[in-house]
């Protein structure tokens, strides 16, 4: 959202955040977690909390909260306790939901990430281990609504962060950017359009410096585009209610992507209203230090290291760095050619130019890209070692996207495009240029620079293309100096 749209306002963006944890089964039994299964086929006799059933906890959700917390600096509760949230909703026929309350399993931590070259970072409150509901289904029955309990018991990491988020494009990018860490630890598939990551924002505005507006909760926002949407819709509204004198009543709202609008579905609860208390059921969970440390022993790099590491190893700027980090198999590329070639800024440009414009275009990621790391190393070490300009490295990587070849030197010479390095034979160009352009040659003496352009141009026409720039430049320099 732009400041035109929130002149005189301050937008205030709370995040909580569904990650479902990449568990085989359930949180408290050993029903399957697949996704696609038909209707009530994975709810087991301890998803709906049948007399006689008792939970059992799944020490592999633990595990995946512990790996997060560490991943973003959090504390790691050695004892956490779960509690029955009750309230009444027809997917839930228990009437209660196992979660965390008052003693989270992680504690706290940061979200680092950049909007643009601004770097950013939004603190979390907590992330608690809870079990997710069954699904209501309206589109198959005419007047009628059917209930799916597979979903019932799949373990959730709920994520919740403070209220520092500012703007929908400050919003977003925390999303992306917690989307990764959650899939490059190997806690949660991300998948948006299964529900696998599901975002609910917390907005409210307020006059600056002011206390805190009434926050309206937009619920299981699936895709960053929606996010996005949905956010400068409640933004927008919220401030013409206040402008019109209306008060803004807490509600949770949901967005309709067909009209670009939120609607209320009802009013917000409070804590008390879901009347918390210890489950009876289920002991405190203890998480020994020595737990902590396996977990830690097993993380891999992770992206704010790796990207360190980046500027350290390879002299790159931050924000190229963090860029290459976006995906575990992004950043393997971008040191994979780095190191073929060494030049590893020639790399990062690269990637984040031509090869990043033509993943984006085409919707595929960097794994299915036609040219890999090896190919890219190659093209490149032809820059710098000066066979080809960067304009005809261009054209042979486009012939490598499209499959015309995968031999970098073949292609150059199948297109002709291998730079003139023949000191004589640019010479001899540069002297006729010289010799048939004499206004351009006083100008240029007379302390006018686009004269220089210019014959620079006529060298670089009558060499068809092949001449190397910075020779040209030099030798030019050199002539009319003298």
């Amino acid at each position: 959202m732009t400041a035109k749209l929130v002149q005189g306002w301050e937008v205030v963006i709370g995040f909580e955040t569904h990650a479902q944890l990449s568990t085989r089964s359930k949180i408290f039994s050993r029903a399957a977690t697949s996704f696609g299964a038909e209707p009530n086929t994975q709810a087991s006799a301890v998803d709906l909390a049948l007399p006689g059933t008792l939970p059992v906890m799944n020490k592999g959700a633990v595990e995946r909260a512990i790996r997060f917390g560490l991943a973003v600096g959090a504390a790691i509760a050695p004892r956490s306790v779960f509690a029955r949230k009750n309230y009444f909703y027809p997917d839930l026929p228990k009437g209660y939901q196992i979660s965390q309350y008052e003693i989270p399993v992680v504690q706290g931590g940061v979200v680092e990430f950049f909007l643009g070259e601004e770097k950013k970072s939004v603190r979390l409150v907590r992330a608690h281990l809870e079990e997710d509901a069954g699904k209501s289904l309206h589109e198959d029955f005419v007047g009628q609504s059917g209930i799916d309990l597979n979903r019932a018991g799949t373990p959730l990491l709920e994520i919740v962060t403070e209220p520092d988020i500012r703007s929908s494009d400050e919003a977003v990018a925390y999303a992306r950017e917690l989307h990764k860490i959650v899939t490059w630890i190997g806690i949660c598939d991300g998948n948006m359009q299964e529900g696998s990551f599901r975002c609910d924002a917390n907005v409210s505005v307020r006059r600056p410096g002011g206390p805190l507006g009434t926050r309206r909760e937009i619920k299981n926002l699936n895709s960053f585009k929606f996010m996005q949407q949905a956010i400068d819709f409640e933004v927008r509204w919220q401030i013409e209610e206040l402008e019109d004198g209306r008060a803004i009543q807490q509600a949770t709202v949901l967005f309709d992507p067909d009209t670009g609008e939120t609607r209320a579905m009802r009013t917000k609860e409070d804590a008390a209203d879901y009347r918390y208390f210890p489950d009876p059921d289920l002991p405190p969970l203890l998480v020994a230090p020595e737990w902590v440390e396996r977990v830690r022993a097993d993380m891999p790099e992770l992206p704010r290291a790796l990207a360190v590491r980046f500027v350290a190893d390879y002299g790159l700027p931050e924000y190229d760095a963090t860029t290459l980090t976006q995906s575990k198999a992004m950043a393997g590329y971008f040191e994979q050619a780095a190191k073929a070639c060494g030049q590893p800024k020639l790399a990062s440009n690269w990637i984040m130019g031509e090869v990043s414009r033509r993943l984006n275009a085409q919707e595929i990621g960097i794994e299915e890209a036609p040219v890999d790391a090896a190919t890219l190393a190659a093209l490149i070490g032809r820059i710098a070692d000066g066979t080809i300009s960067n304009n005809a490295a261009r054209q042979v990587f486009e012939g490598l996207w499209a499959g015309e070849g995968s031999d970098v030197d073949a292609l150059i010479e199948a297109k002709g495009l291998k730079q003139m390095n023949d000191s004589g034979a640019l010479e001899k160009i540069v002297d006729e240029v010289i010799a048939a352009n004499p206004d351009n040659v006083a100008q240029f003496k007379a302390g006018k620079d686009k004269a220089f352009n210019a014959l620079v141009g006529q060298v670089m026409k009558a060499s068809k293309g092949k001449a190397n720039p910075g020779q040209v430049n030099e030798l030019l320099r050199s002539k009319l100096a003298g």
